[in-house]
Parts: structure tokens; C-alpha cells; sequence
């Protein structure tokens, strides 16, 4: 029974992934914290199984989006080169950060920054590209990319919120940019998936069916439809308005948002 209701959560987040065009994690964070809840885990340990889960499933999905792109040639992997190093040792380091915040801190942090995302995507800011702009020196790109990570991990997302904006800003056009942040999601998920097994096992996570704080029921089922129906999500969305869809998922991330903030003050 539980799987079931795995799979349905990777097929909400899989199309909800697609149908929007941003990573799963903000989506399948709050719908595994409310599932762990009403299973009556360890409200200690909630928050950080839903983080860590939501990383391991971006694994898998990240690398279905990369061949995709790849295909079309709008992957900058020299780029990617610069940024992964970072990104890696940003996301293992996010992960211990992660661990050392309270379930309640974790809350509000992922709440604050749905509600951030939302009202960016809300206010459709589109950075003008500047032909003058030029990506920054391979040193400074290393250090984006720790930064990116570490907030990645913590939020439990690929880092497509914070990577297209950075390329983007840096003159890099926005298909090269969501490309080659998709690829950037492939270090960030492994790397924090990793971080929140090793910190996990350290907290020694008390919950059946888990390996540190990733919960392998919950991984196998939304990993396996979400690797499918993100597809799905994507041919509804090129049917329907791209400012209206933007909209609808503002409005369900500061939904959640202000849910998870709720959640923190109250606890």
C-alpha cells in the first residue's frame, strides 16, 4: 500500500514537474512531509527524510532531462565542468547543514524560499540578457557553484531556481541555461544524496525502510512514474497559456510556503 501511494506521488510531481517546467523537489517535499507524517514517523526526523528522498529521486529524473538536452546540443559542458566541482562539495556540505537544523528550522527555511520562488515566478521576471555579460573566470564559477549546491541540498531541489538565473545573468541564453542547469542537477542530487545517507546514518535514523535519511520505498516509486509522466507534464504544458501556468504554481508554492513557515512557528 505504501508503494501505491509512492507512485502516485511520483506521478503528481512528474507532471507537475513537466507541466511547469521546474524540478520536482518543491513539489515532492511537501507531499512526502505530510505522507511521513500521517505514517507518524519521527517528527524529528520528517522534514530531513522528505529533503533527502526528494534529492535521490532528482537522480534519477535529472539524468532522463540531461539526455534530452544533450540531444539537442544546448548543454554547456565546459560550463558544467567549471561549476561541478563546486556544486558537489556545496551539496555534500548542504546536507550536514541540513542535518544540524532543527526539523522546525528546516521548515522554515524551505518554506521562505517557496514563497521566494513563487514571487519571482509570480512577477515573471525575465533577466534581459546583456551581450556584454561574460561568464566569470573558472575560479569564480567553481565558487557559484559551491553556493548553488549548498542551497540545493538544504532545499532538498535540483538547483534549476538558482542556476538559470546565474547563467542567465552571465549572458548565457535561457534554453542553454535550463540545459545545462539540468545537467548541473545531476552532481547536486548525487552529492547531497549522499550527504543525507552519511549525516543520516550518523543521526541513526530509527524508521523502517530507510538507508540514513532517504527513504528507499519512496525513492524506488516516485522515481519510476516521474521518470515518465514529467513527459506527459511537458506536452499538456506547450497546449496551455505559459503566464497562466506560472501563475497556478506561484499560487501552489506560496501555498506551501506558508504552510511549512505555519508549520515552524507553531512547532
Amino acid at each position: 500500500m505504501e508503494l501505491i501511494i509512492y507512485l502516485l506521488i511520483g506521478a503528481i510531481a512528474g507532471f507537475a514537474a513537466g507541466l511547469f517546467g521546474v524540478g520536482g523537489g518543491l513539489i515532492i517535499v511537501p507531499i512526502l512531509y505530510i505522507v511521513f507524517t500521517q505514517l507518524q514517523y519521527d517528527p524529528g526526523v520528517i522534514m530531513h527524510m522528505a529533503v533527502g528522498t526528494s534529492l535521490a529521486t532528482i537522480i534519477v529524473t535529472s539524468i532522463s532531462s540531461v539526455m534530452a538536452h544533450h540531444q539537442k546540443g544546448a548543454v554547456l559542458w565546459h560550463v558544467f565542468r567549471n561549476l561541478a566541482p563546486g556544486l558537489i562539495v556545496g551539496s555534500f556540505f548542504g546536507a550536514g547543514i541540513a542535518d544540524y537544523l532543527s526539523a522546525q528550522g528546516l521548515q522554515l527555511l524551505i518554506g521562505f524560499f517557496a514563497v521566494w520562488v513563487a514571487f519571482r515566478m509570480f512577477k515573471g521576471a525575465h533577466v534581459q540578457i546583456d551581450p556584454n555579460q561574460q561568464l566569470p573566470s573558472a575560479p569564480l564559477q567553481l565558487a557559484a557553484g559551491a553556493g548553488i549546491g549548498v542551497a540545493s541540498a538544504i532545499f532538498g531541489i535540483g538547483g534549476g531556481s538558482l542556476t538559470v538565473p546565474f547563467l542567465n545573468r552571465c549572458g548565457v541564453a535561457i534554453q542553454k541555461a535550463v540545459a545545462t542547469s539540468a545537467a548541473c542537477g545531476l552532481p547536486i542530487a548525487v552529492a547531497g544524496a549522499i550527504g543525507f545517507i552519511w549525516f543520516g546514518q550518523q543521526a541513526q535514523v530509527n524508521v523502517a525502510n530507510t538507508i540514513g535519511y532517504i527513504h528507499i520505498y519512496a525513492f524506488i516509486g516516485i522515481s519510476l512514474m516521474s521518470f515518465f509522466t514529467a513527459k506527459q507534464g511537458a506536452k499538456v504544458a506547450h497546449r496551455l497559456s505559459p503566464a497562466m501556468l506560472k501563475k497556478c504554481f506561484a499560487g501552489l508554492l506560496t501555498t506551501v510556503g506558508l504552510y511549512f513557515i505555519y508549520q515552524g512557528f507553531i512547532a
